[in-house]
């Protein structure tokens, strides 16, 4: 540099033009020299997209400087190969880019001047998401961007069935085509959480999750449910409601346990009197073997004088005693007979009344929400369609109860009869056997 002063000065120019020629020379150099130094910037925060739209990863120069001439590229280190866009001596190099990418990158030519080097990525896909880095290999400068790509879906809520256990409503919540994978939360009508069973997850072919889940609600104040559907690293949150009518919280478990109590305390019956009739029948048995054997003893020794015939007439008298207690048994089985008939009747009355006042109650709800203008969707819901499916099948259920009653009430007046059958034999056969003594 003295050099170079001293020669300028022999030129014979006046020291004050060497002064300046020299000034600027040294900032020439020190242009050069520190031309290099400036830093990569990128976004402090992830990227959000949504699926199938375009997008913009930032990344420019600090202080700003024209990146036109320069050599930078875009790539992703997770993929082979990794290149995503290579700018390189002003112009586009499509050489080793990755398949996924051609045709969906651009830098701003405009930009550049500026030291804006960011990237436009169009129709992003699923596979898009991840980490990219913006480098400029002449200066192994580099910044980073996280870009997370997003699609949400809307929820359907349905009816899933009844808990008998504790009268309460199971309620199914499903979600498709949802990326990342979403959470799923239930609330009530004030905005609570309630307990729900584990969400299940399924991730499709096309990589897009379905998640569902179920909650066993109760009746409450107000009987408005919610399920929410959320991915918080889109941002985005789906919500559905419904509303469970009253009458739908009213397990059947008291139908049900009457007539499991009545059907047993029927078949008890018809067990009782078959084993009484069975038994009388062996006794009767029993005892005209015995009778026949004891006269056929009386009258070949009836010539022995009045003790035979006194003990005749107390066998006689033991008999009636037993035809006594049988009679006695078989009316008394006649009267439970009867009774058990009039409860059965009352049941059917009960149950015949509940299916009318189901019947009417569902149709006062078809009948509110057709003329509520804002109502007029629920019909053709899902949820609608289930809740009046499920009234429709607990409706067919207790017209089954009915046939049940009718069957057992016609099984029981069989029984009365065949009870009175057998009362009205029996005194038939007491009287023939009287009448047989007398003879003899």
């Amino acid at each position: 540099m003295l050099h170079l002063k001293k020669r300028l000065s022999k030129t014979g120019l006046t020291p004050f033009s060497v002064l300046i020629f020299y000034h600027i020379a040294v900032l020439l150099l020190l242009t050069h020299c520190c031309g290099g130094q400036f830093q990569v910037v990128g976004p402090l925060q992830p990227v959000i997209v949504k699926l199938g739209e375009d997008v913009i990863l930032p990344c420019h120069l600090k202080p700003p400087g024209d990146a036109a001439g320069m050599t930078f590229e875009w790539a992703r280190p997770d993929l082979n190969p990794r290149f995503v866009h290579v700018w390189h001596e002003r112009q586009d190099l499509h050489v080793n880019q990755h398949p996924s990418y051609k045709g969906r990158t651009s830098v701003s030519i405009n930009g550049l001047k500026q030291g804006d080097v960011s990237l436009a990525l169009s129709k992003v896909k699923i596979s898009d998401n991840g980490i990219y880095r913006c480098y400029f290999p002449d200066v192994d400068k580099a910044s980073t961007v996280q870009l997370v790509v997003g699609i949400d879906s809307s929820a359907i809520i349905s009816l899933a069935g009844l808990d008998r256990s504790s009268s309460g409503v199971v309620l199914q919540c499903e979600s498709k085509g949802w990326y990342p994978e979403p959470e799923v939360v239930w609330l009530d009508g004030e905005g609570n959480l309630l307990s729900a069973g584990p969400t299940e997850t399924v991730r499709g072919p096309d990589d897009l999750y379905t998640v569902s889940s179920r909650v066993t609600v109760e009746k409450r104040h107000s009987n408005n449910f919610t399920c929410r559907v959320q991915q918080k690293d889109i941002n985005q949150t789906r919500e559905t409601h419904i509303y469970v009518p009253d009458d739908f919280f009213v397990a059947p478990a008291s139908s049900a346990a009457c007539i499991s109590i009545s059907l047993v305390a029927c078949f008890t019956c018809v067990l009782a009197v078959v084993f009484a009739v069975w038994k009388w029948r062996q006794n009767k048995t029993k005892t005209s073997m015995t009778a026949l054997r004891e006269k056929e003893q009386l009258m070949a020794e009836s010539k022995k004088g009045k003790d035979i015939e006194k003990k005749m007439e107390e066998e006689l008298k033991r008999k009636e005693e037993q035809h006594k207690d049988m009679v006695a048994t078989l009316m008394t089985q006649k009267e439970n007979l009867k009774k058990q008939r009039d409860q059965l009747k009352e049941q059917k009355v009960k149950v015949e009344e509940q299916v009318e006042e189901n019947e009417k109650k569902l149709q006062s709800m078809e009948k509110d929400i057709t003329e509520k203008d804002e109502n007029k969707r629920l019909t053709s819901a899902p949820a609608y369609r289930n809740l009046k499916e499920l009234t429709i099948k607990y409706k067919w259920e207790l017209n089954g109860s009915l046939k049940v009653f009718d069957e057992l009430l016609l099984d029981t007046e069989k029984l009365l009869e065949k009870t009175e059958s057998v009362i009205g034999r029996t005194t038939e056969n007491k009287k023939e056997a009287e009448n047989h003594m007398d003879e003899h």
